[in-house]
């Protein structure tokens, strides 16, 4: 009852329309209408800039950040995953936005945050050292590559692997479901716009 509890509390959680508020705010009244039509980082830092971009980096970590801590303080570390993969699902197919969301990797990262730190910690430096180097994009891609072998290498080959695996998995095959889409809609992905118009 207490995990059912939590993956439902996470589910609202994530799906706080958070980024939008942002955009509004910024004078722009839905991200879901320009660029790649996602209400998240990427598509914010293109429409709105960094500042608000920045906000809505935070809002959305902070969304896996309190589903997953509510879940592990209303019952422990496994109603607390329930949480953390509610969020995601909430952000993803969002109940108070016409079930139309976001990708989900950045309540992902708040989520481990709180359920696996060491090993989130771990995943972010390798995404920061990277995003340095070749930028946020690869940055990401290399944080989320490493984020599974931490946690495997620091809480081993238990739940908290098999958590992470499957969300993992979760959010890649939403990525997928989601570039299909746009692609047949001709409308391109913010960070291929960026790279496109970076070339000489």
């Amino acid at each position: 009852m207490e995990i059912a509890v939590g993956a439902i509390l996470g589910y609202l959680i994530g799906s706080l329309p958070l980024a939008n508020a942002v955009a509004r705010r910024a004078g722009l009244r839905d991200l879901r209408a320009v660029g790649d039509r996602n209400p998240g980082y990427w598509n914010a830092r293109e429409h709105l800039g960094r500042r608000a971009s920045a906000l809505v980096f935070a809002l959305d970590t902070g969304k896996g950040v309190v589903a997953a801590g509510a879940g592990l303080a209303l019952g422990g570390w496994e109603v607390g995953a329930a949480g953390w993969a509610g969020a995601l699902v909430g952000h993803a197919f969002p109940v108070f936005a016409r079930f139309r969301g976001g990708r989900s990797v950045l309540c992902f990262v708040g989520g481990g945050l709180v359920l696996v730190p060491e090993a989130a910690l771990v995943a972010v430096a390798a995404c920061a050292l990277v995003t340095v180097w070749r930028g946020f994009a690869r940055g990401a891609q290399v944080g989320l590559t490493v984020a599974p072998f931490a946690v495997w290498a620091i809480d081993g080959a238990g739940r908290e692997l098999a958590v992470t695996v499957g969300l993992l998995v979760a959010i890649g095959v939403r990525a997928v479901v989601a570039d299909r889409t746009l692609r047949r809609a001709g409308v391109a992905k913010a960070r291929d716009v960026q790279a496109r118009d970076a070339q000489p």
